[in-house]
């Protein structure tokens, strides 16, 4: 349980530390946060019940099991102990994003300088003097593939409380679920690090021309709203909405490259490591033909992504392979034995 307490403090303590020095107070913006802590709180209510329903049927071979059967196997599941930890993993989690958020809303009042022109020669350096965003658009058009991608890049705000949530409630030792919130926050703090690193806005507010031939989409309202918020808030920190815009490096990435190694640390099935490979996949490409990243940021975020899993194995001290050896896993002894 220490490892997401201990991200959470950090975070928090350093987001007071920066909006000190920006001139703005620390404060949890249409509050976000709390209604993510409701919301997959609820979320893991619901899994628990369907974790406990399975489990009964697994273990008596019934269809509809009975209530002092599900019973049961919840009172040996899931204890008070267990249901707390999961309850406090939930909340340092999003108290370690509420953080993250007041931290990045500081990155253009503490580092004002911007780096959109340096990554935006790199990236066309790497692709032989050629937008990336470009060549995207070129090979998959400006039409129907705006709206799809359109879709699935917003959905990662679906992708990772879901993920949290299903780790919490379905992996078999309580360690591994702590362990993965543990990592995910880790990616809230090193992440918010990378934009003071290298301040940037993202291809789209850098040189908006190269999308113009794009749809309006949802990710295009939404990235008006978030410019929007961001002049706001340059205007009056004391009373506009934090701004959120930093493109370096991309926190989609991370999260989604995290979940990805971990599936792989953990011995998970092959059906949930080609989804994930095609989920990565996707963003990379969303981030990109949508003008959220530079193909650097992109290879940042891979980076990081990888960073916060052995970071949280140098936290915790728990090793996620441990979770996949048949030594470690405990048996039934048969009546020879």
């Amino acid at each position: 349980m220490a490892g997401p307490i201990l991200v959470a403090l950090v975070t928090l303590v350093v987001g007071l530390v920066a909006c000190a020095e920006a001139g703005f107070s620390f404060r949890d913006p249409d509050h976000v946060a709390a209604l993510y802590v409701v919301e997959v709180g609820v979320a893991v209510a619901l899994l628990v019940l369907l974790d406990v329903f399975i489990r009964t049927r697994r273990a008596t071979g019934r269809r509809w099991p009975s209530r002092s059967d599900m019973g049961a196997v919840r009172r040996e599941r899931w204890t008070a102990k267990r249901l707390a930890m999961v309850g406090g993993a939930i909340v340092a989690f999003y108290a370690t994003y509420l953080a993250y958020r007041n931290l990045k809303a500081s990155v253009p009042l503490l580092r004002p300088e911007l780096f959109d022109a340096d990554l935006a020669d790199v990236d066309r350096a790497m692709f032989f003097g050629t937008d990336p965003a470009a060549i995207l658009h070129d090979l998959l058009g400006t039409g129907m593939a705006a709206h799809v991608l359109s879709t699935l890049y917003v959905a990662f705000i679906v992708f990772l409380p879901l993920s949290l949530a299903l780790a919490l409630v379905f992996a078999e030792r309580i360690a591994v679920s702590l362990f993965y919130a543990t990592a995910m926050s880790i990616n809230w703090i090193i992440g918010a690090a990378s934009y003071f690193i290298l301040p940037a806005l993202g291809p789209i507010y850098a040189d908006p021309g190269s999308f113009s031939a794009l749809p309006h989409t949802e990710v295009t309202h939404l990235q008006e709203l978030l410019m929007t918020d961001r002049v706001g808030f340059l205007a009056d920190a004391a009373n506009g909405t934090p701004q959120a815009i930093a493109a370096f490096a991309s926190l989609h990435i991370a999260m989604s490259v995290t979940t990805l190694v971990m599936a792989y640390m953990l011995g998970l099935g092959k059906w949930v490591k080609r989804s994930l490979w095609v989920w990565n996949a996707i963003t990379v490409i969303a981030t990109v033909y949508l003008g959220w990243h530079y193909v650097l940021d992109d290879i940042a975020g891979i980076g990081l992504g990888i960073a916060a899993i052995y970071l949280a194995i140098w936290l915790t001290g728990f090793d996620p392979r441990e979770a996949r050896s048949p030594a470690r896993r405990q048996t039934v002894p048969s009546p020879a034995t």
